[in-house]
């Protein structure tokens, strides 16, 4: 059986991101992760420290996912990869968008320890878009890793949308075409 700490926050990755932050108790986590009242805050002290460390959690999958597309392959290709842990994203069952966007429009304060969460992962993303870009010669790899990352929020928003080979398909078009210049 798992650690009750562990349970509390599968569980609440569960339920944040199919029914959304503000929607889901403290009394519903409780339940559904067959925890007691003390133990919820014995691990977190607020409803809010769960919300960070799902987001957290969250981040370290796709840091892992993004680590094994780029792992020794041409800058190029990691980038094309790394794009395409985004697709990929799109077509997976339950898909409701990005967590990061679904978890900033019900945390709008950007001096929120939630959204402290938000803007650390988006940092890190868009530092590893720029790396690849300056790794290619980009001439401006900021503005490369800006547009990109627009992309990425994009395809998260309405990815599901499109069917999932033209969704793959667009982001690494416009990956070549970004850095192709």
């Amino acid at each position: 059986m798992t650690h009750p700490k562990d349970r509390l926050l599968e569980t609440a990755a569960r339920l944040f991101y199919a029914e959304g932050i503000h929607a889901v108790g403290v009394d519903r986590l409780i339940s559904e992760a067959a925890v007691t009242r003390a133990t919820f805050y014995r691990h977190y002290p607020g409803k809010d420290d769960l919300v960070a460390a799902y987001l957290a959690l969250t981040s370290e999958r796709i840091r892992a996912a993004v680590a094994a597309a780029r792992q020794d392959k041409p800058a190029l290709e990691a980038l094309v990869d790394t794009m395409a842990v985004v697709g990929n994203a799109t077509t997976g069952e339950g898909f409701r968008g990005c967590q990061f966007l679904n978890a900033a429009a019900e945390y709008p304060d950007p001096a929120h320890k939630v959204r402290q969460v938000i803007d650390d992962h988006r940092a890190w993303f868009s530092g590893e878009l720029g790396d690849l870009a300056a790794s290619l010669g980009h001439p401006d790899p900021g503005h490369a890793a800006r547009v990109l990352v627009l992309l990425r929020d994009g395809a998260l928003s309405g990815g599901d949308l499109d069917d999932a080979e033209t969704v793959r398909e667009t982001l690494r078009r416009a990956v070549t075409d970004l850095v192709a210049r």
